[in-house]
């Protein structure tokens, strides 16, 4: 039988989530020194980035005023030997009482009060980002929207503020290869409606927002139903021609949005004809709709899924629903104990299966995707591990005191 090559035991290995790989440190010298090797570290995270498939979710309570130190980390089915981060990590995480923004190829944006990180959960490494210089002196950070995307070879923070209370927000951009943050020249404008600037969603270089359903306009106002608006971020706004774009709602699921019991939100779905698009999820009395956006410019959809959460197959009596997003092609969903996945494509349409326990008590769960990647916070960042070895206490404690920076 012929043997691999070091190159291809390499190539193979640099598919493999982080957790995976460390676990092989221990079976030879090879092994051992990959994750410290700056080529096999990107080609890593390079290639996480093309599967573009989260393997873990972030539970934390859903609540936007103050920081809590709940948090956990599930596998996704399937993915539970070889994914993950290391339990003292995620205690770190949560006794520092980071709220986890978002998260891209391996690393999480996190704030606490008016700080910002940048955290690679499975390496232990942080980096400080510093505000912009009109933000610095601003008590906390929770009237902000900012979320963070990874390329291949650099990763930006996108920040959009209004200090008018109008319907214009300005977008600043962080480059961690330039180390600055930049004003674009075109503002964001988002209507008449409140959009939920904590759910971004990017696609074909443009970050997506949804607005709320609540009845608070009149029936003649252009933004009376609720939309979607998107602001192109791959454009470098050179020529001021990068405009915010109205997506329209597919017919259905505008039809009674109004309704209290009506939540929508949008995911990342895929491809479809070639194009990565994103989704629709609604519910709206103990229904679940789910529509795909087959046609950007015309705002076309089609719908995959109508079902009553009791006719999904689960145990529970009258489950109340406390949060839904869209992973892999499933709707993981969290009832008030336990999280659930429910097949939205051809090979599991339709099939429930049980995901955890969350033993969240929050009256909303969030859901944060995540992959665990030996991808690099920066220049610039310190190890967390001589403070993993700290008491619980004493690790917050010196991480705000001392920034780590």
């Amino acid at each position: 039988m012929a043997t691999m090559s070091n190159d291809e035991l390499t190539e193979i290995l640099s598919w493999l989530p982080a957790k995976a790989i460390h676990k092989l440190k221990s079976s030879s010298k090879l092994f051992s020194e990959l994750p410290k090797t700056p080529y096999f570290v990107a080609k890593q995270a390079k290639n996480s980035l093309k599967k573009d498939r989260p393997s873990c979710f972030f539970i934390q309570r859903d609540d936007i005023l103050t920081h809590n130190d709940y948090l956990k980390l599930h596998p996704l089915p399937g993915q539970e030997p070889s994914s993950g981060i290391p339990e003292n990590m995620l205690r770190f995480i949560a006794s520092s009482r980071l709220k986890i923004l978002s998260s891209s190829n391996g690393l999480l944006l996190c704030v606490h009060q008016s700080e910002l990180f940048i955290i690679n959960p499975s390496t232990c490494y942080l980096l400080y980002i510093p505000l912009p210089n009109h933000l610095q002196q601003r008590g906390n950070l929770h009237s902000l929207s900012m979320t963070l995307e990874c390329d291949s070879d650099d990763y930006r923070l996108i920040l959009f503020d209004n200090e008018e209370w109008s319907s214009h927000f300005d977008c600043h951009v962080y480059s961690h290869k330039q180390g600055a943050w930049n004003l674009r020249k075109n503002r964001f404008f988002a209507g008449s409606r409140d959009l939920k600037f904590d759910m971004p969603v990017i696609c074909n270089g443009a970050i997506h927002f949804i607005s709320d359903c609540y009845s608070y306009l009149v029936k003649d106002s252009t933004h009376y139903r609720p939309y979607i608006m998107s602001y192109e971020i791959t454009n470098e706004d050179e020529d001021g021609s990068v405009e915010t774009k109205l997506l329209r709602l597919p017919k259905e699921a505008r039809r009674g949005s109004h309704d209290d019991s009506c939540h929508m939100n949008i995911f990342k779905w895929g491809e479809v004809a070639g194009h990565q698009t994103i989704c629709l999820v609604r519910l709206r009395k103990r229904v679940f709709m789910v529509w795909i956006l087959t046609n950007y410019e015309s705002s076309s959809w089609r719908r995959i899924l109508k079902v009553r959460v009791k006719g999904m197959g689960l145990m529970e009596q009258n489950p109340e629903i406390r949060g839904f997003i869209v992973l892999n092609g499933d709707l993981v969903f969290a009832t008030e104990k336990n999280v659930y996945a429910y097949g939205l494509t051809s090979d599991k349409y339709m099939v429930l299966s049980e995901i955890c326990d969350h033993g969240c008590d929050s009256t909303f769960v969030r859901f944060v995707p995540y992959s665990d990647t030996l991808r690099p916070c920066g220049i610039g960042a310190k190890s967390l591990h001589p403070y993993l070895q700290l008491r619980k206490h004493d690790q917050a404690e010196k991480v705000r005191n001392r920034h780590i920076k």
